[in-house]
């Protein structure tokens, strides 16, 4: 194979993945217009109705306590979807272009705080149809993205640790799994849990921690959600920061566990926890393709190469 077509080949292939990407981009954005355009009328529709209930409410002379039950009710449904009674007037739309954004966002990437929810039945329909499409194209994207930055900050610093420093294979792993460990403690839930308690008022650093974690583990219990306090400044510009933040964090975590996952391959955990092979059939055993005896010494060979970053490698390279 010439070197031209090689360069052509891995051409296409980079412009592929960023076509990729910003098909992506794409999908967010007319999600988030989908969703704005069907769920704003319906929330203003609410906020009407709930304006309404309080001054009725308000005028009332005497107040029972049916009727206090059913105000409360009405308040609580309310407010379920995102629609408080309180700062009424100045609360900021749930259903912007921004707010849409970051709840297409986390609805795509199965993070999901359940804050904000779709009041109408095309919007819930829609929701269904979206996130069928949406999860398996965002886990296609943080799979190529993550398989990228692979060799960048895995097999590149093994490489280096066991060329430069002579690290055996396991040693090199381990120590690089740590320092990658610690880096994304301290850069994705450290730093930002500082950030996050210094633009939320009512947050502490342990309320910004958990949120942050909770977030990455796309757990999303929906007790704490940003920009979601009243009169918030550059509230847009927050929701599409914190949406950027979401889903560099979560290709991050996923390096995490593609990491220890090779890592516990190169340690022989993976191995160690499969299958006897005693329990596989006698005719499962048998190769498709009869092997020479000069093929073993070639496999042994291509096993003890050393680690190089600018092939197609895994941990299955690494000598154990």
């Amino acid at each position: 194979m010439s070197s031209s077509y090689k360069s052509w080949v891995l051409l296409a292939l980079f412009v592929l993945f960023y076509i990729i990407y910003l098909l992506y981009i794409i999908y967010l954005l007319l999600g988030a217009l989908v969703f704005s355009s069907v769920e704003k009328p319906e929330e203003e529709r609410l906020r009407r109705e709930l304006g309404s209930l309080k001054a009725e409410f308000l005028n009332q002379s005497c107040v029972n306590i049916t009727s206090l039950e059913n105000f409360m009710e009405k308040v609580l449904r309310a407010n379920k979807y995102g629609v408080s009674i309180l700062y009424n007037s100045s609360e900021s739309s749930n259903w912007d272009l921004a707010s849409s954004l970051f709840f297409a966002n986390t609805l795509v990437t199965t993070v999901g705080y359940g804050h904000t929810t779709p009041l109408s039945d095309a919007g819930k329909a829609f929701s269904i149809i979206y996130a069928f499409l949406g999860v398996p194209f965002t886990m296609l994207v943080l799979t190529a993205c993550v398989q990228r930055l692979m060799h960048l900050f895995t097999y590149w610093p093994i490489y280096l640790c066991q060329r430069r420093v002579g690290c055996m294979p396991r040693t090199a792993a381990m120590v690089h799994f740590a320092a990658l460990l610690m880096v994304v403690v301290v850069c994705f839930l450290v730093v930002p849990a500082i950030i996050f308690s210094t633009i939320e008022e009512t947050w502490s650093f342990l309320d910004a921690f958990y949120f942050c974690f909770i977030s990455l583990c796309t757990i999303g219990l929906g007790d704490y959600v940003p920009g979601e306090q009243p009169g918030q400044k550059l509230r847009p510009l927050y929701k599409i920061a914190v949406m950027v933040y979401l889903f560099v964090g979560l290709m991050a975590m996923f390096l995490v566990l593609r990491t220890f996952h090779k890592l516990a391959d190169l340690q022989g955990l993976t191995a160690f926890f499969q299958l006897s092979h005693c329990e596989e059939d006698e005719e499962d055993k048998e190769p498709i393709v009869e092997t020479g005896p000069d093929d073993q010494p070639d496999a042994d060979r291509a096993s003890c190469k050393p680690l190089d970053p600018t092939s197609q490698v895994s941990y299955n390279s690494i000598n154990r």
